[in-house]
């Protein structure tokens, strides 16, 4: 009696508010919020996470068969990849690498074992893909498309049992190359618009009449298309001459198109940002295929864009992030030594401060990024696909990527902009912007996924309320009143958690018993409290035009994968034993982040798009700040000192990198390290008693430590003739070659820059 009396006095004109109110979402919107699933970061957007089960979750771990993968074949590979031939000469893979590659079952690790492939779980492809981007970029990317978002991964999930066992052995072993053709020339992000179609007709094909799809596109930036041999290409579905049904637009569908089909057009390339991986366009008009080639048959028809984003959800959590830590761990790994070995007014120049404040902020993202990096991978491992988590590790890890590498190259100057076989991270830099870009732009991942999906998959009641708002009659009331108290008694329980915690700098906010890093549990649970309310506010004084306002949104976001990312440190902390000389580490990271979490409440409250309201949202989540200013010079400045000298603290946070053979540079840098440590305690007596204070084997002992510095500091330099050949994909002695007129005499006329 009293709930039906709450129902029509109470519930019906909050259902006609909300129905009004609420965003409406568009097809593939939809498509995308029911692609994947969500995991920890739930947790954190309900406000009240569950620290304890966090924390009892099982670090990801490497079987006995991934390890002997890792110490075999992965580091025979990192050994004989030459990165500047490769990406200044040759400009591809030499020959023997990617039979290599294909002979040892890179190109399927996701692939079962049943079907050929590896077989092997998320933490080992991304340790996989993570030890080849420190030796090479171009051979990283290049065994990363296949086990990410591809053909692979789209059978695995949606082919049928045809499909899988025709082609998945064939793309295990190396027999198909394949490449994903989604974007069009018109269309980047936003793939609802691409233009690219396919048509149902019938064909005679060898004198049987074949149902099948006539395609027309024209895409570009594919990874692998110059040399792919199979196209999973997406297009939008027509059926005018209604072969399958009444239907017309059947909408985006996902096709697997031989490169050899008739039509097809593939092998020219692009050039991204310098980088040798194979990239290029592909197009193709009137191109013939069988509806067989629909990847999960007719039954799949118009659901491309749920496939795809389902593929995604997993993907973009491996491989884009396993090359952003990389990209750090190589940066910290480098970085300390050359700063311990390189010295300017006598000294290391890693002593210096204004030295010491770049190399703390590499260590500190390194450490952040493998633990967030782990943390994902165990979540995958235990079978989520959280989507929305994917979409954090893609945009946070690859965006402080960025950072991290701009501090390697301000802290080595010279030596690594010179490029050149002796420079270890040019490639690198050069790399960034493609880590950015790809696999959802950054810009686009930030202001509309995030928090954009997020708020609507990871809150508690939200889904359940739209989908009643979107059903009619009075079953849909009676839903809508079902869950619409719930929400209210979530929103009034982070309220007082949220007040209380705000009003105390979060004393008394919930904590498990953590020791030395029980107080940032603490900060975090009333962030996640504040988080949660000021979302709750945003949610009902703005609705639907929330999506609108991407700068609020992304801030939102900020928020959420702060936390997340902070998660992963504290887990990484207590997984590696909770071990005393980490806390300035953990200390930087918690102190970095919620000083970055109180600027986008800040932010959120000073552009507030409702007058008042701003006030009372900051009232009771934020009232003053605790952290405004980041972590202190000393905790700054021991997370310098972590990697400025050898030991297990430095293989920890630079862990994973592969130095190469004794000959590639970065090898030479360790053995400059080396020798420069045991020779330390000579080099402070001779400046302190002079040249007779040391005997023969001493003094040479020296000269070695000079000498391999000596090495380490030189850059390279060129024949103004061989570097043109170097920039031409072609050695010297070729571009001579050519300059030769048949009379074998030189020709002395000027040649045209290639």
């Amino acid at each position: 009696m009293l709930k039906a009396l709450r129902r029509k006095i109470l519930t019906r004109p909050i259902f006609a508010w909300a129905k009004g109110s609420l965003p409406a979402l568009s097809p593939t919107e939809r498509e995308a919020m029911e692609a994947g699933d969500t995991w920890w970061d739930k947790d954190l957007f309900s406000g009240a996470p569950d620290w304890e089960a966090m924390r009892a979750m099982a670090p990801p771990a490497l079987s006995a068969e991934e390890s002997a993968f890792l110490d075999g074949p992965v580091a025979e590979l990192c050994d004989r990849l030459d990165d500047w031939r490769i990406a200044a000469v040759d400009m591809d893979l030499p020959p023997d690498i990617w039979d290599f590659l294909k002979r040892e079952k890179f190109f399927g690790m996701i692939i079962p074992r049943e079907h050929g492939g590896l077989g092997f779980s998320a933490f080992a492809h991304s340790e996989v893909v993570k030890r080849i981007s420190t030796r090479s970029v171009t051979a990283a990317v290049t065994v990363m498309v296949p086990n990410s978002l591809g053909p692979g991964e789209l059978l695995l999930q949606f082919g049928t049992d045809a499909q899988r066992k025709h082609w998945l052995p064939r793309l295990a072993d190396g027999r198909e190359v394949p490449c994903f053709a989604l974007t069009s020339e018109e269309a980047g992000s936003d793939a609802s618009s691409m233009v690219d179609e396919g048509v149902i007709c019938r064909r005679k094909i060898d004198g049987k009449d074949v149902l099948g799809i006539s395609l027309t596109f024209s895409k570009r930036y594919i990874t692998l298309a110059p040399v792919a041999s199979v196209l999973g290409l997406a297009f939008k579905l027509r059926d005018p001459d209604h072969l399958l049904s009444g239907e017309e637009d059947r909408g985006i569908t996902v096709a697997l198109v031989p490169t050899d089909t008739p039509g097809v057009v593939h092998g020219r390339r692009h050039l991204p940002s310098m980088q040798a991986f194979q990239n290029g366009p592909v197009s193709g008009e009137d191109v013939f295929v069988p509806l067989e080639a629909i990847i999960g048959g007719e039954e799949q028809i118009g659901q491309g864009w749920k496939m795809l984003m389902a593929a995604l959800a997993a993907g973009r959590g491996i491989s884009l992030p396993s090359l952003a830590t990389a990209a750090a761990c190589l940066g910290a790994r480098a970085t300390g030594a050359y700063a311990r070995v390189r010295q300017q007014f006598g000294i290391p120049v890693g002593k210096f401060e204004g030295v010491k404040e770049p190399l703390g902020r590499i260590a500190g993202t390194a450490y952040m990024l493998e633990a967030a990096r782990r943390f994902t991978c165990a979540g995958l491992d235990q079978g989520h696909h959280p989507s929305i988590v994917s979409a954090i590790m893609k945009y946070h890890a690859t965006d402080r990527m960025r950072e991290a590498v701009n501090d390697t190259m301000d802290v080595h100057g010279g030596k690594t902009i010179i490029d050149g076989p002796r420079n270890w991270f040019g490639g690198v830099y050069r790399s960034v912007p493609v880590g950015i870009t790809v696999e959802g732009a950054n810009i686009v991942t930030r202001s509309l996924i995030i928090f954009g999906q997020g708020a609507t998959r990871d809150h508690p009641h939200l889904i359940d309320e739209m989908a009643a708002l979107g059903a009619e009659g009075d079953e849909a009331l009676q839903d809508f009143d079902d869950v619409v108290w719930k929400h209210a008694g979530h929103i009034f329980a982070n309220l007082a958690r949220s007040m209380t915690a705000a009003w105390t700098g979060g004393a008394i906010a919930n904590a498990p018993r953590a020791g030395p890093v029980k107080g940032y549990y603490k900060q975090m649970s009333r962030y996640s409290a504040a988080l949660a309310t000021a979302a709750e506010g945003a949610l009902i004084a703005v609705g639907g035009a929330l999506k609108r306002k991407e700068a609020i949104s992304a801030r939102y976001g900020d928020i959420l994968a702060e936390l997340y990312l902070l998660s992963a440190v504290l887990k990484r902390w207590e997984d590696d034993g909770g071990l005393a000389e980490d806390l300035p580490l953990v200390e930087w990271c918690c102190q970095t982040g919620f000083s970055r979490i109180e600027d986008r409440f800040d932010a959120i409250f000073v552009n507030f798009p409702v007058p008042l309201l701003d006030k009372v949202l900051r009232a009771v989540t934020l009232p003053f700040r605790s952290h405004p200013r980041g972590p202190s010079d000393e905790t700054l400045f021991a997370c310098a000192d972590a990697i400025l000298k050898s030991g297990r603290q430095r293989d920890r946070i630079a862990c994973g990198v592969h130095e190469g053979p004794p000959s590639a540079p970065l090898s030479e840098l360790e053995v400059a390290l080396d020798l420069v440590e045991k020779t330390q305690a000579l080099h402070d007596r001779r400046r302190k008693l002079g040249e007779a204070s040391l005997n023969d084997a001493e003094r040479e002992a020296l000269k070695q430590a000079q000498a391999a510095v000596a090495k380490v500091v030189a850059v390279d330099d060129f024949d103004p003739d061989e570097l043109t050949g170097v920039l031409a994909g072609r050695t010297s002695q070729e571009k001579k070659k050519e300059q030769e007129p048949s009379n074998g005499q030189p020709d002395r006329k000027p040649v045209p820059s290639t």
